[in-house]
């Protein structure tokens, strides 16, 4: 059954079209796969299916009884409350429900009450009615449930009692998540749900979106998950969708076949357009020069019929790419050397006896539950963080670049053409032909670094990088927020990279693709990863 249906809907932002004629059908029983480039619109559309946005024209029908939930990349969380606290706001009628039953209980030991029968009879009433509907959302086993979905998605119970802000990016999505998961709708719009996930909360998204009854759209960069997920794709680009059945690997096989198809029957379509003007145009210049109007009437008829012709578009066979070039150069042969490092953070030991060595043309991925304690020992090795015991010891030839996770490295009151120029002094209009090579408009390269998406800033510390010149890469997990495209292109250039590369990853392409080691960091120590990074996954999530 269709659950919700867009048909035919434009919208503009900003005086800029977004989405043109784009129609979509919903399936109650089906995961959908939203991709496209970022800028692409993705966000814009599921905003749009969850009623934030109104649409300039077109229509979009949901089936009787059908409720839409959304979880946005950055999840509008309250400050002021614990995880805990947050998950139980999820269905405010319950607290209402409470407040009016305390309100009651005080009526009923008012003696203008309980000595007054027909008062006593309408708050007894008005109690029983208030407790059946309490029962009905489930209120009596709420804050148990809560507790247990919340256990469930990785959270210890020390953790439901933390503060929203000192929560990490990956909890707080959970907590976003769970949220939703109180009250289930029929159509749930995750717009990256997996950004800052570990393999444990990676696990249970998955289990959750194929075992949930209903339908369920997912904008993802994590072709992993989206190959074990959906059941269909639907690529959106141009303003507008196309769907493909299967799996994401499959989507992909599938678009390239399509397009070599629309690429030959253009080619066929267009040698025939050129033979029917080539004929038209003679026949007009006969009907001219020997002044014989049946000939004109041909040649204009001709043309006619080509113009009525459904025309096949020139396929667009590939995408624009960022321009990465990672070149690096040879240093130290021992890059960074860790020894029984110990570091501390918030009174807690997260790293206690931390012994790493990278060597030159390494590549190594740290792999951990989030908390472990990966981004600090990142920021221990870069000396941001001062270190309780240990040594770490940097090669003598060695340039550090690095990736942060959360782009704290950006100013956000820069703009683009500013920070490439700080990054390395050059003309203005060597900025801008920079950042042209990462897919800036020249109006982005205007705008406040504050102002970009979650993957246009993080194109824009990819772009730091190839600035840096360094031969020692250290990047906190550098594919989140990143389109499919970009992250592959980021992969192809650290193939050619000549330096060493220690990642932090939860994307499991991307740890295929570039890990020569596997280190886990988990309770406070790492210790090297044997076998595949699929026999680690199994092991890890058995």
């Amino acid at each position: 059954m269709i659950a919700l249906n867009v048909v035919n809907v434009s919208l503009n932002l900003f005086g800029r079209s977004i989405l043109s004629g784009l129609s979509l059908e919903i399936h109650d029983d089906r995961v959908i796969g939203l991709v496209g480039p970022n800028g692409a619109g993705k966000s814009t559309l599921l905003k749009l299916i969850a009623g934030e946005h109104t649409p300039d024209a077109g229509t979009l029908t949901r089936a009787k009884g059908v409720t839409v939930g959304y979880l946005a990349q950055e999840p509008v969380l309250d400050p002021d409350k614990t995880a805990l606290e947050e998950v139980l706001s999820a269905i405010p009628e319950l607290a209402q429900i409470e407040a009016e039953l305390a309100r009651i209980e005080a009526q009923l030991s008012d003696p203008a009450v309980y000595s007054d029968d027909r008062k006593l009879a309408r708050a007894l009433d008005r109690q029983a009615h208030l407790h059946e509907h309490f029962d009905a959302l489930g209120g009596s086993t709420f804050e148990q449930r809560v507790r247990e979905t919340l256990l469930g998605l990785g959270f210890a119970e020390r953790d439901l009692h933390v503060k929203v802000p000192a929560l990490s990016g990956g909890q707080k999505k959970l907590v976003g998540l769970a949220r939703l998961l109180m009250r289930p709708p029929g159509v749930m719009l995750l717009d990256e749900p997996d950004n800052h996930l570990d393999l444990n909360g990676k696990a249970f998204l998955e289990r959750f979106i194929q075992q949930y009854a209903g339908a369920v759209v997912i904008v993802s960069h994590d072709r992993y998950l989206l190959d074990r997920v959906v059941d269909e794709i639907a690529d959106l680009e141009g303003g507008q969708i196309e769907v493909y059945p299967g799996t994401y690997s499959e989507y992909v096989i599938e678009k390239e076949l399509r397009l070599a198809r629309q690429q030959q029957l253009y080619r066929i379509q267009q040698r025939q357009i050129d033979r029917l003007e080539a004929v038209a145009r003679r026949l007009l210049i006969w009907g001219r020069d020997y002044d014989n109007p049946k000939l004109t009437r041909r040649g204009k008829a001709i043309l006619s019929r080509v113009e009525q012709m459904d025309q096949i578009e020139r396929p667009q066979l590939k995408r624009r790419r960022i321009g990465l070039e990672l070149d690096g150069w040879r240093g130290s042969n021992k890059v960074v050397e860790v020894s029984g490092l110990a570091k501390g953070f918030g009174g807690v030991a997260v790293l206690r006896d931390v012994n790493l060595l990278v060597r030159y043309a390494e590549r190594v991925v740290l792999a951990g539950p989030n908390g472990a304690g990966k981004s600090l020992l990142l920021r221990t090795i870069l000396g941001q963080e001062q270190i309780d015991a240990g040594e770490i010891v940097i090669g003598p030839s060695v340039e550090i670049g690095y990736y942060a996770q959360h782009h704290e490295t950006l100013d956000p009151a820069q703009t683009l053409i500013d920070t490439v120029r700080r990054a390395r002094p050059m003309a203005e209009n060597a900025a801008v032909a920079f950042l042209l090579r990462f897919l800036y408009s020249y109006k982005q390269m205007r705008q406040r670094v504050g102002d970009l998406s979650g993957g246009e800033r993080s194109r824009l510390q990819l772009a730091l990088l190839m600035l840096g010149n360094a031969n020692f890469l250290l990047l906190d997990e550098p594919t989140n927020n990143l389109d499919i495209a970009s992250a592959e292109v980021l992969e192809a250039a650290l193939d050619d990279f000549e330096g060493a590369v220690l990642a932090v990853s939860h994307d499991r392409y991307f740890i295929d693709r570039i890990a020569a080691r596997i280190v886990e960091l988990k309770d406070g120590v790492a210790r090297e990863v044997l076998g595949t990074y699929e026999e680690y996954l199994s092991a890890t999530l058995a």
